[in-house]
């Protein structure tokens, strides 16, 4: 009897300690971050910044490789930026520009993909249900062949 009343407070709180706090779907979270309007803003800074790393980029000694030569001073000093300055003394200014320019293009591609979101996510669970009874009907390797 003694250890029936010793129990009872586990067997009692047992259900309230079984219920975890429910933690937020990763669709809904990403819809939350997707219909962020400053995550447009982050994101044309996130591509100018990596533009300006890209145009950095020495590709004199791969231009060098691709045709055929070994490469020269001048080579390894050659960058994307370079590259483009040859065609379009604005370059860089126009590339800026045109990565400002996304910035709309961003903010409607995030509220698409926030939207197909949750039928995304539904296609995804069905696939994964569909893998499982596949997986669940192939025949087992180490059953013995006839």
């Amino acid at each position: 009897m003694r250890m029936m009343l010793a129990l009872a407070p586990l067997l009692i709180a047992s259900p309230a300690l079984a219920q975890q706090p429910a933690a937020p779907q990763p669709a809904i979270e990403a819809q939350r971050v997707l219909g962020d309007p400053a995550m447009a803003d982050r994101l044309a800074n996130m591509m100018q910044s990596l533009s300006r790393a890209v145009l950095d980029l020495p590709v004199g000694e791969v231009q060098a490789a691709v045709e055929g030569r070994k490469p020269t001073a001048a080579d390894r000093k050659l960058t994307v930026r370079e590259l483009g300055r040859r065609d379009d003394p604005n370059f860089e200014r126009n590339l800026q520009r045109r990565m400002a320019d996304a910035k709309p293009m961003i903010e409607a591609s995030q509220k698409a993909l926030a939207e197909a979101l949750p039928a995304m996510m539904k296609s995804m669970e069905e696939a994964g249900k569909a893998l499982e009874r596949a997986a669940a009907n192939m025949p087992d390797p180490t059953y013995p062949r006839r």
